[in-house]
């Protein structure tokens, strides 16, 4: 018999983060309309280690904030990684920039440095790195390519909280960094992001954007075409609740992937998420690779699991094929790897006995499709 559905993923709320979203319904008005914004920035901030931070209503707008606050503009190429959701490139496209995708390490998925190195032009002013599905990329690596061409670095951290590379959190590399607080986050405010930096200057223009270019001096002038990604106080109250459990959340998100790995690990043909020396993967989707020589389409995989009431997902499509974007590029091991591999129910309700269903019925849908 079929077991309930297994979603892919989904928040952890406690009778916590329903209490603080209570609060802000009684008292976050008038003279406290931002106070638990304001509280949760400079919490988030103290948390990934930087000295600024702007909380937004989506990682999406984090990431145009940072690109206008940072002064790209149209002509301008941006590097990013072939394999990642398309939110990283989007802004990019509103201020008329071009993406430059580049491959990915086959290990770890995030950008390949080689590569950036190799589509660096006169026209490179920037780099977008993808801390992708809670890994890491060589930050010590790109950052060196970034200070030898005089190239800015955004990190884009949405997947990654709780996340380490060499002692360092998730969100505390480049010039800016960005987070995603969507429901299916590690940590969620339903919808939700933030932008961080320790430069005082970019927060302060990422802030003159996001209010509507107006102008501090005369109420309701306003000097250039603005924007508004903006949290609200119930998200930053939920935030801030999420925020007192992290460890909580990122350690049972680790135990969920310990337990895939207990049954997958050693399973010939299989590959899960790795977990290089020095860093610390949350492991915000269990990522499984299928080996080629299976000769099994993920999109098969996908339907058989869904008819077992286990939701999956595809690995992110490399961004250059999508019908959005559709450009020809050289980056076959992000082509590869995306033709292979599929992410698993890792929600951090998900239980063991779920995770052991989830596992046989992968096992079973591989042997028989081989």
């Amino acid at each position: 018999m079929k077991p309930k559905f297994i979603p892919v993923t989904g928040p952890s709320i406690t009778r916590k983060e329903i209490e603080y979203v209570a609060q802000a319904t009684k008292d976050g008005w008038n003279e406290n309309c931002t106070k638990y914004v304001d509280l949760f920035e400079k919490k988030f901030a103290s948390y990934v280690g930087r000295k600024y931070s702007l909380a937004t209503s989506s990682c999406t707008g984090a990431i145009h904030l940072a690109y206008l606050a940072l002064g790209l503009k149209s002509g301008d190429e941006v590097i990013v990684p072939n394999i990642t959701w398309i939110a990283g490139v989007e802004p990019l496209y509103y201020i008329g920039a071009k993406p430059v995708f580049a491959d990915i390490d086959p290990e770890t998925w995030c950008i390949d440095p080689n590569d950036i190195e190799r589509k660096i032009t006169k026209k490179t002013k920037a780099i977008l790195v993808v801390d992708l599905y809670g890994n890491m990329p060589k930050m010590d690596s790109i950052a060196k390519i970034a200070k030898k061409h005089g190239l800015e670095i955004i990190e884009d951290a949405a997947e990654a909280v709780g996340c380490e590379y060499y002692g360092k959190k998730a969100g505390s590399f480049g010039d800016v960094s960005c987070f995603s607080f969507h429901g299916s986050k590690t940590m969620t405010t339903g919808e939700g992001g933030m932008l961080l930096a320790d430069s005082r200057d970019i927060i302060e223009k990422a802030e003159y954007y996001n209010d509507h270019c107006k102008d501090s001096q005369k109420t309701f002038w306003n000097l250039e075409i603005g924007y508004k990604y903006k949290m609200s106080n119930f998200q930053a109250a939920c935030g801030l609740a999420q925020l007192e459990r992290i460890e909580e959340l990122v350690e049972k998100k680790r135990q969920i992937f310990y337990w895939y790995r207990e049954r997958l690990s050693g399973v010939p043909g299989l590959r899960l998420n790795v977990e290089p020396a020095k860093t610390k993967n949350t492991y915000w989707m269990v990522t499984v690779v299928i080996d080629k020589q299976c000769n099994i389409g993920k999109e098969m995989i996908l339907d058989r699991l869904s008819k077992l009431n286990i939701q999956a997902r595809p690995f992110f499509y490399p961004l250059s094929s999508l019908p959005a974007i559709n450009r020809k590029v050289d980056t076959p091991i992000s082509f590869d790897i995306s033709s292979r591999a599929l992410n698993l129910p890792c929600g951090l309700k998900t239980t063991r006995e779920q995770v052991d269903y989830v596992c046989k019925s992968l096992l079973k849908i591989i042997n028989c499709l081989k």
